[in-house]
This record gives C-alpha cells, structure tokens and sequence, in this order.
C-alpha cells in the first residue's frame, strides 16, 4: 500500500509544486517577487540572459515561486547588489508559453553570448502586501503645478524620466487620472532644456489603453532600458482637479449643482439633463441614487451667479465621474442661469 501511495504520489504531484523547491528565485528587489532572476544549476545559483525574456516568462517565474500576478519586465541591472563578475549567466532565449509550472520547462537555450549587463528582472505582485506597485509612484515635475509637468516615475525611492517613444494620449489620461487630475490636454516631448530631467530615463514604449488605472497597470518596454535622450523626455498637461457639489439645500446631497474649473465653481446648463446624469452625480458624491425630482423641485433651489461651465452633458450613466460625459468646451454655452441644473440624491 505504501509503495502504491507513493507511486500515485510521483504520478499525480505537479512540476515545481511538492516535487522539489523552486529552481529559480529573485534577488534585490523590495520583496521576494521582485528582482534580478537567478536559476539554480547544480548547486550553484546564476542569472538569466533577457534575450526573449518577456512578460509570458515572468508569468511562470511568479507562478513557480507563488507570488501574485506578473507585474513586469524590469532589467535585472536595477537591483542591488549586482550579480558578482564570477557568477554565470545561466540561460538564454526563454521562451515559455505562460502556462507553465516552472521556468525549467520552457524552451531555453545555455547561454553563450551574455554579459550581466543583460541579467533578466521579473516583477509579480506581493501575496504578503496589498500594495506592491512598479512603479511605485508617478509625478509631473518642473511645471506650473502638480497637473502639468515632465513625467517622472518612482522606483526603490529614486525618480527616473520616462521617454516619450510610444507614449501616447492615453497613456496621459492615466497618468492624469492616477494624480487626482482632470482631463488630459496635451502631451508631447520637452525639448528646451529648463525642462529636460538630469535623471536617468527608465520607461519607454508604454502601452496604455487608456482605461488602466494607473501607469504600472500598462504595458511598457524592459525597464531601465532606454536609448532615449532627454530631448524625448515626456510632458503632460491636464485639466486642474474636477470636482463637484450641490449647493442651496440642507443637505450635502441635494442642491443646484455646480462644479470646479480652474480654480472657480460655476454651474452647469440642464440643456438634454436627464435621468442618467443624476445618476452619475449621486454615484460621484456617494449620496446614493437620483430621486428624479420634478421640474418644481428642481428649481427650488434658485439661479446661480458667476460662470456656467458646462453645457449638453450627456453620461451613459456608467460612468463614476461627471468629467467622463460628453459635454461641450468648458464655459461654451447658450444658457442662462435661469437653467442651472439641480440634482436630488437618495443620501
């Protein structure tokens, strides 16, 4: 019976589960699903070629070691301490599937033209820590302000530039959206030298769709590996920080609306407001659901002075911010105040 349990033992354990420990591990990083990727090889540990290392490979490295989703591709140079001279570069041209168990069984080949300068990165997302992001934080440096300025990404506490090769509009809207911005306007390289970085560039080519949530969700070249110069550093500017509110009532979620456009609040034009409007209003306040008021209600809370700045906003009523409706250009419209928009919330 014994024998029997063992042999099912041998024939049902899956590769790189309770077999045997993992052949690979990752060394430098902030924790252990993230650094410089080392396999061992009788009995000694060396590093991995990134010829063909893409994020396919960094998916069954995190799987083998039973961290979380794979997060990048970073250059295995960006970690410290770097590989020692006498240690050998193991592998080259890994070329896995995704699916695998363990980085041993994908293809590969023994290395034989690689120097440390190529050592393959992996980073997975941290089982032990619900924030594990790379990078770790993104600014806009040297403008007018926290919405407007050269982007600059945080990695292990120092602030690199990021090229503009393949960067895009979209990838602006999400780095507007991660600072707490309003719309993206405008991106392009910074050429005159007052704006150029001193720091190293460490991303290009991203891949942003435009709908990720932060810049570390989009897909990017390796990292720390860039041929860009600071001419092509990367420039954004977005629309100062949306908000809104409901005013004139007694309550926080109920009142003529109005909402903040650099700097001053004005009101907005009920020309085609409906149902699926408030609804986004209510969902942005978190006062609950619209109560559809009537139009007596609606007007119950007076004109507004000052600046009307928006005018035939239309929402799908998915969206979780007004500033994600069509509307027209800010402050275009034909409206009086006679036609403020007012907004009754369930909260």
């Amino acid at each position: 019976m014994a024998l029997l349990f063992s042999l099912i033992l041998a024939i049902c354990t899956r590769p790189g589960f309770l077999a045997s420990p993992p052949g690979v591990r990752l060394v430098g990083g902030l924790h252990r699903c993230e650094g410089r990727v080392e396999v061992k090889q009788n009995g000694q540990w060396g590093t991995v070629c990134d010829d063909g290392w893409d994020i396919k490979d960094v998916a069954v490295v995190c799987r083998e070691l039973g961290c979380g989703a794979a997060n990048g591709t970073p250059s295995g140079i960006l970690y410290e301490p770097p590989a020692e001279n006498e240690q050998k570069v193991f592998i080259q041209e890994v070329n896995c599937t995704g699916t695998e168990d363990t980085l041993a069984q994908c293809q590969q080949e023994e290395a034989y033209n690689c120097l440390h300068n190529e050592d393959a990165g992996a980073l997975c997302e941290n089982p032990e820590s619900p924030l594990s992001p790379v990078p770790e934080n993104v600014r806009l440096a040297d403008g007018p302000g926290h919405c407007k300025g050269r982007v600059e990404v945080k990695h292990q506490n120092r602030w690199y530039s990021v090229c503009q090769t393949g960067w895009s509009l979209r990838a602006a809207k999400v780095v507007c959206r991660q600072l707490g911005c309003g719309r993206a306007v405008l991106t392009q390289k910074r050429c005159n030298k007052p704006a150029q970085g001193q720091r190293s560039i460490w991303l290009s080519q991203m891949s942003c769709s435009g709908r990720e949530a932060t810049l570390q969700d989009c897909p990017s070249g390796p990292w720390g590996k860039s041929t860009c110069i600071h001419d092509e550093d990367t420039w954004v500017e977005c629309e100062d920080p949306f908000d809104l509110r409901l005013v004139g009532g007694d309550k926080l979620c109920s009142g003529r609306l109005e909402v903040l456009h650099k700097g001053v609040w004005g009101s907005v034009c009920d020309d085609n407001w409906g149902e699926k409007e408030d609804q986004v209003v209510c969902k942005q306040l978190d006062c609950g659901k619209s109560l559809s008021p009537s139009f007596k209600d609606r007007k119950s809370y007076g004109p507004g002075v000052g600046r009307i700045w928006l005018d035939n906003v239309r929402c799908l009523g998915e969206e979780q911010s007004l500033e994600q409706c069509q509307h027209r250009f800010w402050g275009y419209h034909d409206c009086t105040h006679q036609e403020d928009v007012a907004v009754i919330c369930s909260g």
